[in-house]
């Protein structure tokens, strides 16, 4: 038999995708807002807040950096998008 004459029927299952995943550029810049509200809150020690407060600093710099990462995924993705539309109009024009 063939390697050509072969069909692979087996689905791959995914992992599936963290929560963060399909935030996009507004979702991302509310979770920085919502990373320094978190921070702002715990400094002034409002109610909520972990007794040691290095421990709410942490999570709220992970919120931040969640932010920051997705943030930058989804503009750097929007400037590839752009960039392959316009080398993609040039390519037509000159076609």
């Amino acid at each position: 038999m063939a390697d050509t004459d072969t069909t692979q029927t087996e689905d791959r299952d995914h992992a599936p995708a963290p929560w963060w995943a399909e935030l996009g550029t507004w979702g991302s810049v509310g979770l920085i807002v919502l990373g320094a509200v978190a921070a702002v809150w715990v400094s002034f020690r409002l109610p909520g807040t972990p007794e040691e407060l290095a421990s709410g600093y942490y999570q709220a710099a992970r919120v931040v950096a969640i932010g920051l990462v997705t943030v930058g995924c989804a503009l750097l993705g929007r400037r590839r998008a752009r960039a392959a539309a316009v080398d993609g109009a040039g390519e037509q024009e000159r076609g």
